[in-house]
């Protein structure tokens, strides 16, 4: 069914920001930009003229805007994720954005940031490649120092303060967050990234983007009063610390609690948790978060890591147009990675396999589009598959925190294991 769809083009060369949009982008981030009154602090960037790589946390949507005025006015060209295109190819092309899927090593992504600088521009890449779980950093891709390299042209960094605060991955919701903050800083020179090895660039890269929002929050005394301000946090915290039992962590309102030991949590105003009853135990949410990790490492140690089999459904996005329903199947995610099958309506079947060297991170979605519910979003160079698992008996957070401790297993193995925050 799918032979004949036109696929998107990742190597569609990026073009200068019509003269026509390029004011109209300022303009339509400036009102979010005056209501959080964004502090934008610069370091050697004062002077700062293009072309340089700019590399910038991920948080929300919101990180766009305050890049916008950071780099302002320069004309700047933003990697994006193919699904951000949907419904707006045309337009996303004409600011100047490149199309990538997610957590895939794509040449032509690298050769039209090349092109980018060579037109005089700011690249823009969030190496994180999605917007952070619990307002920590993402694993970064070992391959910046070498894109560093690569290009030549200073490196400079944007990281954001209280974006996952304010509206944070689990719950979207705005909670009007103000002020908040971000750090312009010139990272490396040309000149300085002569003189290093790629590894040296990285490290200096993961050095600049250590952040952790919570801290922030409560150094900055930030209050954040939405009534619902807990719902959808179970989605991060599948576990629970009191009885360690899985997949049963609910939240409602101000709540976060566990369906099966009855223990319950108050996530106060300034972002710390408070045990109804008895010992906190994590009172800082990436506290619990790396607590989740460090129980899948040892599962992934032990070579008992499985998600077991799961009933999905599965749509594909092989263009920009429309997802496609590639129909029903099964989904395991275990020491070998990724295996999803499925068959349609007419009764083709499809594969996608994803083994543990191809996949460093993968990306999933939280009740994706307010409706499908969670999802893992696997990619190739020529499509991209939504999984959604059906049940309850499952997590993809947990599927992610595994894809990242398989994946450093296997480099570990290798004897080249992965530098702090580097995979």
């Amino acid at each position: 069914m799918q032979d004949d769809i036109k696929r998107f083009s990742c190597a569609a060369k990026p073009v200068h920001t019509k003269w026509y949009l390029h004011p109209l982008t300022y303009l339509l981030s400036a009102p979010d930009l005056v209501r959080h009154k964004c502090e934008i602090r610069k370091s050697g960037t004062e002077n700062l003229k293009p072309p340089y790589l700019l590399l910038c946390n991920h948080n929300a949507f919101l990180d766009f805007k305050v890049a916008t005025k950071a780099t302002w006015p320069a004309s700047a060209n933003y990697v994006v994720a193919i699904d951000g295109f949907i419904g707006r190819e045309k337009l996303l092309r004409n600011v100047g954005c490149i199309g990538k899927r997610k957590f895939t090593n794509d040449p032509s992504v690298v050769l039209n940031l090349r092109r980018v600088v060579k037109n005089g521009d700011v690249a823009v890449v969030y190496p994180e490649a999605r917007y952070s779980l619990c307002g920590t950093t993402a694993v970064l891709p070992s391959g910046l120092g070498q894109l560093c390299r690569f290009l030549n042209v200073p490196v400079v960094t944007l990281i954001c303060h209280g974006h996952h605060i304010n509206s944070p991955f689990w719950n979207l919701h705005d909670r009007g967050v103000s002020p908040t903050e971000a750090e312009f800083r010139l990272l490396l020179t040309p000149e300085q990234i002569s003189q290093l090895e790629p590894d040296e660039i990285n490290r200096k890269i993961a050095e600049a983007f250590q952040y952790d929002d919570y801290a922030w929050q409560k150094e900055k005394d930030i209050r954040v009063t939405y009534p619902k301000r807990a719902e959808g946090l179970h989605k991060v915290l599948y576990q629970c610390p009191h009885c360690g039992t899985e997949f049963r962590m609910k939240s409602s309102g101000i709540r976060l609690y566990c369906g099966a030991c009855g223990m319950g949590w108050t996530y106060e105003e300034n972002g710390e948790l408070r045990a109804e009853d008895g010992k906190t135990g994590f009172s800082h949410i990436p506290d619990w978060y790396e607590w989740e990790r460090e129980n899948v490492r040892r599962e992934v140690a032990a070579g008992t890591y499985s998600s077991g089999t799961l009933d999905v459904s599965v749509e594909s996005l092989p263009n920009a147009r429309h997802f496609i329903p590639i129909g029903r199947g099964t989904m395991v995610h275990d020491m070998n990675g990724f295996t999803v099958r499925t068959t349609d309506a007419e009764g083709n079947t499809y594969e996608m396999v994803k083994d543990v060297p191809s996949l460093y991170s993968c990306h999933i979605e939280y009740e994706y589009l307010g409706k499908h519910g969670d999802c893992v979003d696997l990619n190739t160079l020529t499509d991209t598959w939504y999984v959604y698992p059906e049940g309850s008996d499952f997590s993809v957070t947990k599927m992610a925190l595994a894809t990242e401790e398989l994946y450093f297993r296997y480099m570990r193995d290798r004897g080249t294991p992965c530098a702090p925050g580097l995979a």
